[in-house]
């Protein structure tokens, strides 16, 4: 589902197979033991992952098939927000190299990155929800308030559904840069990468530095989290 390659002190994760890379559990464990992988080498002491996908999509979002129930539904989204956070906490700068397009989680797995570079000849930015007739959870929002700061577009994005392209998202401040195909997308993904390394930063001090920069966010899937698993023993007790 997906494999991790490194470069010096450049790493790539790609999600892998030409389907819309939906996020369900098993994609998401996959991702998961990657990054546990990558935390579990000896890295140097500056490094940089870059996250990418094969196909037409980078991810089209949660995978609605899959939960039929709200257990389902529930499982899935908890473990998207560990990956969430596992990214958020990875000790190194963290580069979404977007060749398709990203819709809802899709985006929100994007936007977990600190930089997103964008193919703007295929793809789009697409926060689908209203499309689709969903509420869009808490937790996203937070993060798109986090990483958006012009409120005319966090709008934008959630209430009007808009289809970012590469260069719409560029202007509006959301994607790093534009580039014509796959190939120079990941291209500049990397270049970007040797870029930050060269920076020779602590990895540990920017994971810990990014985690107080992203604390609202952290603290909302805290809250999340604490909740569910406070339905899950009243559930329990009953039964």
């Amino acid at each position: 589902m997906c494999t991790l390659e490194q470069s010096g002190s450049i790493y790539i994760l790609t999600l892998t197979g030409s389907g819309e890379h939906r996020l369900n559990p098993s994609l998401i464990d996959s991702i998961r033991s990657a990054l546990g992988e990558l935390r579990a080498k000896p890295t140097s002491p500056s490094s940089v992952l870059i996250t990418t996908a094969h196909g037409k999509f980078f991810s089209n979002g949660f995978d609605l098939a899959w939960a039929k129930t709200s257990q389902q539904n529930q499982l899935m989204g908890t473990k998207f927000q560990l990956l969430v956070k596992e990214l958020i906490s990875l000790p190194m700068p963290t580069i979404a190299a977007v060749t398709g397009h990203a819709s809802a989680a899709g985006m929100i797995l994007a936007l977990s990155h600190d930089y997103i570079i964008m193919r703007k000849d295929k793809g789009f930015l697409y926060m689908s929800e209203m499309d689709i007739g969903l509420v869009i959870p808490d937790f996203f929002v937070v993060l798109l308030n986090c990483k958006i700061g012009n409120a005319m577009v966090r709008r934008e994005v959630i209430m009007t559904a808009v289809k970012l392209t590469a260069d719409m998202a560029v202007t509006r401040g959301i994607v790093h840069s534009a580039h014509n195909s796959a190939e120079s997308t990941v291209a500049a993904a990397v270049r970007l990468g040797e870029g930050l390394v060269a920076r020779g930063w602590n990895g540990d001090v920017y994971g810990k530095n990014r985690m107080v920069f992203l604390k609202e966010f952290l603290d909302t899937i805290k809250s999340d989290n604490d909740a569910a698993e406070e339905e899950m023993i009243s559930t329990q007790s009953k039964l």
